[in-house]
């Protein structure tokens, strides 16, 4: 543990979080993945200016009859079913990004504190995506209109597709798409999601050893947890928002880790100090850290089992 903690302070006393540029052995990953991060701002925003269909839901439910309602709630949820897709494949594209920051952060010869030393540029564009994730996944849980409307355009495409009606649509949404989107809406927090599935599938995918992923994950956790308990780390952030950036970035780590550590990362053996990461986000305002509790209780894996000890239980009750 201390030689992890050792490690992390090497790495703070050398790094800068903020402003991280890649080096000419980064550039090409980077690119490739500052191609999909510079779209997520607006992803963010086309998801908190959503505002579901419901009132014309209600309506064409409650007067069957009566075209003219059938067809405004159809034409409101047309473009809300579109947007809603563009939110789906920008979940594809962080998936692929996230598959190629892996690749070049646990490749042989170097240590996980070595890469993430040396490729500081795509270590940040790594916690750029968890960040990205985190802040996608506490907005859309308290937007349950996205699986209402989504439900009402599957119900209305089915009735109508026994009326043998074309739907213009269907070319843009088909009946595969719809199915995959329903999947993802229908998870709590579908973007953590895929990125707990892409990162189980890379460690089985691939001939290295399951540490390599785990200690880079473990090393981003640590690094996280000892910035924000640190005042002489924490005291450089220029704003609040960096500090927001360290928490959110150590909670999906640990859930990555979560997921894809046989034991979890609530073991006693686990490589992440969750006692002291748990006590760094309880230091904090309960308004920033009440969605990323609730992700550490909701979306990991390991928390329930019977070897995580009762005090880290009894600390996100």
């Amino acid at each position: 543990m201390d030689k992890g903690k050792s490690g992390c302070y090497n790495y703070l006393r050398s790094s800068n979080i903020e402003d991280a540029q890649p080096t000419e052995q980064e550039r090409e990953v980077w690119n490739q993945v500052n191609s999909v991060l510079q779209d997520s701002e607006n992803i963010l925003s086309g998801l908190q200016a959503y505002k579901g269909a419901g009132q014309e839901i209600r309506d064409a439910i409650q007067n069957p009859s009566d075209l003219m309602l059938q067809e405004r709630a159809w034409n409101s949820v047309c473009p809300l079913v579109i947007k809603l897709k563009k939110f789906y494949s920008f979940s594809l594209r962080l998936e692929e990004a996230l598959r190629s920051l892996l690749e070049s952060l646990t490749c042989p010869p170097l240590t996980p504190t070595q890469h993430l030393e040396r490729e500081q540029a795509l270590a940040k564009q790594f916690a750029e995506i968890l960040h990205f994730t985190l802040r996608f996944d506490e907005l859309k849980m308290r937007i349950p209109a996205i699986q209402n409307d989504f439900s009402y355009y599957r119900r209305t495409i089915s009735r109508n597709r026994i009326n043998n009606m074309n739907l213009d649509i269907e070319s843009e949404v088909n009946n595969e798409m719809a199915n995959r989107m329903s999947l993802f809406y229908a998870e709590a927090t579908p973007m953590l999601k895929t990125l707990s599935t892409a990162t189980t599938h890379f460690t089985e995918n691939n001939t290295l050893p399951l540490e390599n992923t785990t200690d880079c994950l473990s090393t981003m956790a640590s690094v996280c947890k000892v910035m924000l308990e640190t005042p002489e780390y924490s005291s450089r952030f220029s704003s609040e928002d960096t500090l927001l950036f360290c928490m959110r970035v150590m909670v999906g780590v640990i859930i990555l880790y979560d997921h894809v550590h046989p034991n979890g990362a609530f073991n006693r053996s686990s490589k992440i100090d969750m006692k002291g990461c748990i006590k760094v986000l309880k230091d904090q305002p309960a308004d920033n850290v009440e969605g990323l509790l609730n992700a550490l209780k909701f979306t990991t894996k390991h928390l329930n089992d019977e070897s995580t000890p009762k005090n880290i239980r009894a600390m996100l009750q």
